[in-house]
């Protein structure tokens, strides 16, 4: 017993104070597995709150265009009230260059966003996780209102929001490498890939529910549809604070021998080493930009999720645009339905990732799984433009289809690969490198974010057509982009396969 409460007083510095007044209640230590339940559920809603405060701009978009003025006054409620606003648009936004502006907006956010994350994912390696999510929501969440804020102020300056909306990307890079390094701190590998499918909905989530909340709150002045979710964000910020132990470690968790982050080493070269193990042997320091760039399968899983996120954040930003100007069936739809409808897309995407996530974990293969989904999403997008506006009926279905292909193997990528590449055998241990290994690949991915939806704000206005042949070509580029990694897991399918029909082979001769 002494020896169990001598390291107690050093743990404790670093327990939130929801864990302490849980255990008081309780009157004893939390379990691992009541940890890691608290663990997922508080990211989930962490990044769902993220999520939800970045899909008011897309929501509003067609508002602040006057492009839309023919089409948005007739289903939504008290539109009357609201006409010049919503038929007339919204200075800076509502001359012939409207729509190339919300494009800047949505690249400044961006890129604000991409050169973020890479500091964050530096410095949330170096510093207590817990805190620095903490300001980064609650700075999310002051900026994503301020730009609401606007409304009512009557704030008509391009630069204003132009800034507030880069700042607001600043704080929002500090979401995505701690939530991962958190989450990848208390699972092993063992069935992350379906762990982390299913965690990783969120993402959708959050962009349903920023949907709805944004479309919901239109009709009473668009500013609302800003300042909801900034406050929601900023909530959350605090329960993250008070719950969110970053580590075993940290609360004195005893760490169960199933969650060990133990991995077999596959394969004679480490360069197609898709799936990662972890040396017993802890290292105090944490990996350096450049050393986490070298380890095996970041950078071309990076650059892969540079076009992955560029189709994926090009939907982000444009869809509820791109339904609300295309006539479905004969008929336009006002924003709010188009907002609403465009949540289609989301959910076959929280089926996608689980998909993805699962499907991996049983071929034990994230590259072939990754790029079989690109290939799958070029037909699925290809029949989408052509025949989604068909009917509504068809548009729907085509739209989760899309939804599903495009965004499984860009919740892989984030998630499970991002785990497993920061635990790679090269590591010897250092569980330091999650945070940076993270925000690298999603950082690099995040400027092909930022690229796809500037690319549609000038594209958009010749042709929608040749936006969707831009998003076709970048699915095909990002699956292509695996095919070194896919023909190594292939061919350690293969030896597998070859060393089980030879039980005379010795062990030894299997791993040469």
């Amino acid at each position: 017993m002494g020896s169990l409460s001598e390291p107690q007083p050093e743990i404790n510095d670093d327990k939130p104070c929801g864990i302490r007044i849980l255990e008081c209640s309780k009157k004893s230590k939390l379990s691992y597995k009541t940890h890691q339940t608290i663990v997922l559920i508080v990211t989930f809603l962490a990044y769902a709150s993220y999520h939800a405060s970045r899909k008011s701009t897309s929501i509003v978009q067609s508002t602040l265009d006057p492009l839309s003025s023919d089409v948005g006054l007739k289903v939504i409620p008290w539109g009357k009230r609201f006409t010049r606003v919503l038929g007339d648009g919204w200075a800076p936004f509502n001359g012939s260059d409207g729509t190339a502006l919300l494009g800047e907006i949505d690249v400044a956010f961006l890129s604000a966003y991409a050169i973020g994350m890479f500091f964050s994912g530096h410095l949330g390696d170096r510093m207590n996780l817990r805190y620095f999510l903490t300001v980064g929501m609650v700075g999310t969440g002051l900026f994503t209102s301020l730009f609401g804020v606007g409304y009512w102020l009557n704030i008509h300056n391009f630069y204003y929001y132009l800034a507030i909306q880069m700042l607001a990307g600043l704080f929002q890079s500090s979401g995505w490498p701690s939530v991962v390094a958190v989450v990848g701190n208390w699972f092993g590998k063992s069935k992350r890939g379906l762990i982390m499918g299913i965690w990783n909905a969120h993402t959708s989530v959050g962009n349903i529910s920023g949907s709805l909340i944004a479309s919901a709150l239109l009709s009473y002045g668009w500013g609302w549809s800003f300042v909801v979710p900034g406050l929601i964000i900023a909530f959350v910020g605090l329960v993250v604070f008070l719950l969110l132990p970053i580590s075993p470690e940290s609360v004195g968790a005893d760490r169960d021998e199933d969650d060990e982050l133990h991995f077999s080493r596959k394969y004679g070269e480490e360069v197609t080493e898709p799936l990662l193990r972890a040396d017993s042997e802890v290292m105090e320091n944490a990996v350096g930009f450049i050393e986490a760039w070298r380890i095996p399968g970041v950078a071309t899983f990076a650059f892969c999720l540079f076009f992955s996120k560029l189709v994926a954040y090009t939907f982000l930003y444009w869809l509820p645009f791109y339904i609300s100007h295309t006539a479905i069936d004969g008929k336009y739809l006002s924003s709010e339905t188009a907002g609403n409808l465009s949540t289609v897309f989301d959910v076959g995407g929280i089926l996608g990732g689980i998909l993805a996530g699962h499907i991996s974990d049983r071929l034990d293969a994230r590259a072939i799984t990754a790029a079989s989904f690109m290939y799958c999403a070029i037909p699925s997008l290809f029949f989408y433009r052509y025949f989604g506006h068909v009917s509504l009926a068809l548009n729907v279905v085509f739209m989760f289809i899309c939804g599903l292909f495009v965004n499984g193997p860009y919740a892989l990528i984030t998630t499970a690969v991002s785990a497993d590449l920061g635990t790679h055998s090269s590591l010897k241990g250092n569980s330091r490198a999650l945070a940076t290994v993270t925000a690298i690949i999603d950082g690099t991915g995040s400027i092909g974010a930022a690229i796809g939806p500037l690319l549609t704000g000038y594209i958009s206005a010749t042709s929608w057509s040749a936006v969707f042949t831009m998003l076709m070509v970048a699915a095909l580029v990002a699956g292509l982009l695996l095919t070194k990694l896919v023909v190594a897991e292939v061919g350690a399918k293969i030896s597998e396969s070859r060393s089980r029909g030879a039980p005379s082979r010795s062990p030894t001769a299997a791993l040469v």
